[in-house]
């Protein structure tokens, strides 16, 4: 009997000496755009490679065993595999998506729905009674992101995928913050999975890409057709690039959770941090929820400064280790401000329904040491506190003595 293997193992042995031409350890990458026929009306297993390429199948081969899904379709962003699964909708159905959601996410659905290709709610989904009112509606398709980004919100997966399938709504998950080394959406029964390739899976912050994993082998087909009808399928180079990060991916993540624990402890003690969004900490309301569903924390973590936006400009044009860019997942440490990056496209009241706030501030954990990230935060957060208590001094001495 063949036993199951850990998912550490398929990460590192896909694909791995399995090369008949040459006997190459590891699997080549097929830059052909085209293969021939055996014959007339005898075409291979590959013909075209919109259609389908060797690299890109041993990706979404490997993607779709770690998930454990019936198949996969490998696409060039993480915003065209969330708009692979929104293909499957149509102009009189409904989608009901979280409130806080990535910023590009958010636009995406509101520009579709203004152009009547469904209709949209964007929903607290954890608030029990608009979720319920929102199933009662019957939707097509229930959007999961947790944890949100970039709150770190956490919301019990298999519980809104029960009171979904009762309504018969497919629900996918969009996984991307902490990829099949932290959570598999689909052990609690989540239709599809989604992923931005570009951030934790690829981890090195040279490729951009995106996959969709489908529970059911017909939805895979379905996905797999359409991409090719529309041509947003990967490129073979980037899909061998993101197969050669997927290979670290396990200890890279363990290493990064570490030391985003110990960043987030940090931050929750130091006085010039009004609050500190991370799962891991006892403190955060989604923390139970997040150990039993999650097999870790993972390595974002996101936290309001006090001083606002003027605290903000201070700390990030402070950091020297931490860099100021959108994206995360790679082996490097970002910083991000959503409210004018990530989020910018949201518009200023979705995200002040959200909870996304001018003092917001999101970090991408990477691969440095330990004390040189924490002491970089420390430098930055220093200036502020004692810029704030400057201002504090100020305001209390006798305008006569100034």
């Amino acid at each position: 009997m063949n036993k199951k293997k850990d998912p550490r193992t398929i990460a590192v042995n896909a694909g791995i000496a399995t090369d008949k031409a040459f006997g190459a350890v590891t699997p080549p990458v097929y830059l052909s755009t085209t293969y021939s026929f055996e014959g007339y009306e005898r075409p291979r297993a590959h013909d075209y490679s919109r259609t389908a390429n060797p690299s890109r199948d041993l990706l979404a081969s490997t993607l779709a065993e770690l998930e454990g899904g019936a198949g996969a379709v490998v696409v060039s962003s993480g915003m065209a595999a969330v708009d692979l699964v929104l293909s499957l909708l149509g102009p009189n159905d409904l989608i009901v998506a979280p409130h806080d959601c990535y910023g590009g996410t958010h636009r995406l659905l509101s520009l579709r729905r203004d152009r009547k290709q469904f209709d949209v709610l964007f929903v607290n989904q954890n608030d029990t009674k608009a979720l319920a009112e929102a199933l009662e509606q019957f939707p097509a398709l229930l959007l999961i992101e947790t944890p949100s980004n970039p709150l770190m919100r956490v919301v019990d997966i298999q519980s809104i995928v029960e009171r979904a399938k009762a309504a018969g709504t497919k629900v996918a998950v969009d996984n991307t913050f902490l990829s099949p080394a932290l959570q598999r959406p689909m052990q609690l029964g989540a239709d599809f999975v989604i992923h931005s390739t570009t951030k934790y899976l690829n981890g090195h912050s040279d490729v951009v890409g995106g996959a969709v994993i489908a529970a059911d082998k017909a939805d895979a087909e379905t996905l797999a057709a359409w991409a090719n009808v529309c041509g947003v399928t990967a490129s073979p180079f980037d899909c061998y690039l993101t197969l050669r990060g997927l290979r670290t991916l396990f200890p890279r993540v363990e290493r990064q959770q570490i030391t985003a624990a110990k960043i987030a402890e940090y931050l929750h003690a130091h006085p010039a941090v009004a609050a500190v969004h991370y799962p891991g900490l006892a403190s955060h309301p989604g923390h139970a929820l997040a150990s039993s569903q999650q097999s870790g924390f993972g390595a974002m973590l996101s936290f309001e400064l006090a001083g606002g936006v003027g605290a903000v400009r201070r700390f990030v044009e402070s950091l020297s280790v931490f860099t100021l860019a959108e994206s995360l997942g790679g082996i490097e440490s970002l910083v991000a401000h959503p409210a004018t990056m990530t989020h910018l496209g949201m518009g200023a009241e979705a995200r002040r329904v959200a909870g996304i706030t001018d003092s917001l501030v999101r970090l991408s954990v990477g691969l440095e040491a330990e004390s040189d990230l924490i002491d970089d935060l420390k430098c930055a957060l220093d200036a502020n506190h004692a810029c704030a208590r400057n201002v504090q001094q100020n305001s209390k001495t006798d305008p006569l003595e100034r």
